[in-house]
């Protein structure tokens, strides 16, 4: 579960995010959807605890981020919108180093990264060097990474960039599968056609301020659906 006291943070006089309150139950499958510079990433980095709050307070499967951050964080996966991997290891070796991070034994790493590399269709390029990536195998590679450890908790954000159709169909699969074995899911993303099959509830957050939450059903109800709403909310 994932809850959201309050939020807020600014940066100098320019308040990036106000006021933020929200809940994600367990296998609930959440979107963040808002125009460039809503606020997004920065509540994203909050929950990860890469920043912190200036009020308020980020509590992940109950632990608190700024009073139990090692805990928080053990059950916490995180895909950022842009890839930081290490460029001279293979895709394989650089699984093991993060399998080692959350202290997984050797064996148990090797049958994890074995199963992450097929399940995120890298398998056959899983010894070559990850300077030699596309930024869609990059983003796979990323959510292998964010899955080594099995969290209970994932974060998501803009996940589909640089995905070929086959790679954006296999990563909404996963995510699907994540939440029905019970796998809070977080998602930011522009993508409101994904959002929109994907998420059980989408929150709007516009210049800092989580505008509306609504339901799935409630949105497809909707003259227009999600982009209809967004444009709305956002104008």
């Amino acid at each position: 579960m994932i809850t959201l006291e309050d939020v807020s943070k600014s940066f100098g006089g320019f308040r990036a995010v106000q006021g933020l309150s929200v809940s994600i139950e367990d296998g609930e499958i959440f979107g963040l959807v808002g125009p460039n510079g809503a606020g997004k990433t920065t509540t994203l980095r909050m929950m990860t605890g890469l920043l912190t709050p200036d009020k308020g307070r980020v509590m992940l499967g109950g632990h608190d981020m700024a009073k139990e951050p090692l805990a928080a964080k053990s059950i916490l996966g995180y895909i950022p919108d842009r890839a930081f991997l290490y460029e001279k290891l293979t895709a394989r070796e650089f699984l093991v180093f993060t399998a080692a991070i959350y202290g997984i034994t050797k064996n148990t790493a090797v049958r994890r990264v074995e199963e992450l590399l097929l399940l995120l269709g890298i398998g056959d390029v899983g010894d070559s060097l990850i300077e030699s990536f596309s930024q869609g195998m990059r983003q796979r590679l990323l959510f292998a990474s964010a899955l080594i450890h099995e969290p209970q908790v994932l974060l998501i954000d803009e996940p589909f960039t640089g995905l070929d159709p086959f790679g954006v169909k296999t990563l909404k699969d996963i995510i699907t599968d994540l939440g029905g074995r019970g796998v809070s899911v977080f998602l930011a993303t522009h993508s409101l056609h994904i959002a929109e099959e994907l998420c059980h509830r989408i929150g709007f957050i516009n210049k800092g301020t989580l505008a509306a939450v609504r339901q799935r059903d409630e949105i497809r109800q909707t003259e227009g659906g999600l982009e209809a709403l967004f444009l709305r909310i956002s104008g």
